[in-house]
């Protein structure tokens, strides 16, 4: 990295403008002059690794007796020499070398714990994979199950950036009330709990996502008044950039200039949804927001890329994501299957079904390597986005048919600061608890205090 001489921007700085704000990249210019970037003590916090944590609903098809033994979803071979090709994980290949798969770990917070809660296996599942707690039954306010692992780091880790955390979804999570069998709707609409009481609110809409990250400079007035204009979020703080791009050596400026063309071509793609979805054309999904994509791809796509970019402008380092709503009626056609989601996971344990189901698994895995890849193409310091940040997907579901939690879906992936090695597939011994998975996450995030999470036993050697 060059280092420049004489003053430098701070890795706080802003471009303000009326009803904007947007944080800058990592610059060279950001590093004092004569200092290493890892010897300032803005590093040492800008360092700590991203979080994103995925949860994929229904559980997998390999995790049904005679999928697991087909390998539908976990290779067969554990340690580095696996072969990913027959699972629902192939498209991973091209990035095995930061992938962690760990499987036959058992979710068992999600288990119905007295006979009035027989039966609420979906109404339960979102709540306790990232919490490992077993979820209160009631449909009142009073709900209780534990605080998340993102959350946990984000209270030790997560204060020092404009936004600590955010939490996105990409289908409808917003119900009221009660759900079905005596649970509040709250359970399975998010996935990230500041306390054991307090959910968050995970946000559908892209165009909301993207006004948190960098509208919220200026007045409420400022903004609306921007937002009722053509003009994109870049022109209001364009004085600004100019002055800054002014300090910059030559491969700064083309730094800051690819950064504002990746911010310009995603406001781009969420007006272009915007007018879409307000043409007056019929909508394959009518109940959405104006600003939610049809296609499930470019929904998920959009969400990665505004993730990347609140990493790249260090706005957030921790984010939750819900692919799905538990018994969720959706369809896939680009995966090949025609059956709706929660449907296609009550297999009835048929071969052939089972196949379709892991097509669904298969397309819903495919989405990462776009996130992994768009992590990977941005350098920070002495290493890429995609070497800083830790990637959680899993699900407390296992074979969905059954609605058990034994043997459920996880995989790891990224860097997460050298915390993960990458390569690797371990099998956990019968009867380990996922929470013990989560707490060596924690572990190797930077929370080592913590000596337990949810219902675990210890560690888990990864």
């Amino acid at each position: 990295m060059k280092i420049i001489s004489g003053k430098h921007i701070s890795r706080r700085a802003m471009l303000k403008g009326t009803g904007a704000a947007i944080g800058l990249p990592l610059l060279d210019a950001m590093v004092p002059a004569g200092r290493l970037w890892a010897a300032t003590p803005n590093a040492k916090a800008a360092d700590r690794p991203r979080l994103v944590c995925i949860e994929q609903v229904h559980g997998a098809a390999g995790c049904n007796d005679w999928g697991a033994g087909q390998n539908l979803w976990s290779p067969a071979a554990v340690g580095r020499d696996f072969d990913l090709s027959p699972t629902s994980l192939k498209s991973l290949e091209p990035f095995r070398d930061y992938l962690t798969i760990v499987s036959d770990t058992d979710a068992r917070m999600a288990d119905a714990y007295a006979p009035s809660e027989i039966g609420g296996d979906h109404f339960r599942t979102s709540a306790v994979f990232l919490t490992q707690a077993h979820p209160k039954q009631t449909e009142g306010s009073d709900v209780r199950v534990g605080t998340s692992m993102d959350q946990l780091y984000v209270q030790r880790f997560g204060q020092d950036t404009p936004i600590p955390s955010l939490q996105l979804s990409i289908e409808n999570v917003d119900q009221a009330g009660g759900c079905a069998y005596g649970y509040a709707c709250v359970y399975t609409d998010t996935i990230s709990w500041a306390s054991p009481n307090e959910p968050l609110p995970m946000i559908r809409d892209p165009r909301a996502v993207f006004e948190q990250l960098f509208g919220a400079g200026g007045t409420p007035e400022q903004r609306a008044e921007r937002l009722s204009t053509d003009r994109s979020i870049l022109d209001w703080v364009m004085d600004e950039m100019s002055a800054v791009r002014r300090q910059l050596d030559p491969a700064d400026a083309r730094r800051l200039d690819q950064y504002a063309h990746n911010i310009r071509e995603l406001e781009q793609r969420i007006q272009r949804i915007e007018a879409q979805n307000s043409s007056g054309e019929e909508r394959q999904i009518p109940e959405a927001p104006v600003g939610v994509p049809d296609s499930f791809e470019e929904h998920v796509k959009l969400m990665f890329d505004l993730q990347v970019l609140a990493f790249q402008s260090d706005t957030t380092r921790v984010f939750s994501l819900k692919l799905g709503r538990d018994a969720s009626p959706r369809v896939y056609p680009e995966s090949g299957v025609d059956a709706p989601f929660h449907a296609a996971s009550h297999h009835g344990g048929r071969e052939d079904r089972v196949r379709k189901f892991a097509k669904i698994n298969e397309y819903h895995v495919s989405m990462v390597p776009y996130l992994l890849k768009k992590l990977q193409e941005v350098d920070e310091g002495d290493g890429t986005l995609l070497d800083k940040t830790m990637i959680v997907y899993g699900s407390a579901m296992a074979d969905s048919n059954l609605h058990n939690h034994m043997r459920c879906p996880l995989f790891l992936a990224g860097g997460a600061n050298g915390a993960l090695e990458g390569g690797h597939h371990v099998r956990a011994q019968p009867g380990t608890p996922m929470a013990n998975v989560m707490l060596s996450l924690l572990h190797k995030l930077g929370a080592d205090d913590i000596e337990k999470f949810g219902n675990s036993t210890g560690h888990f050697a990864l």
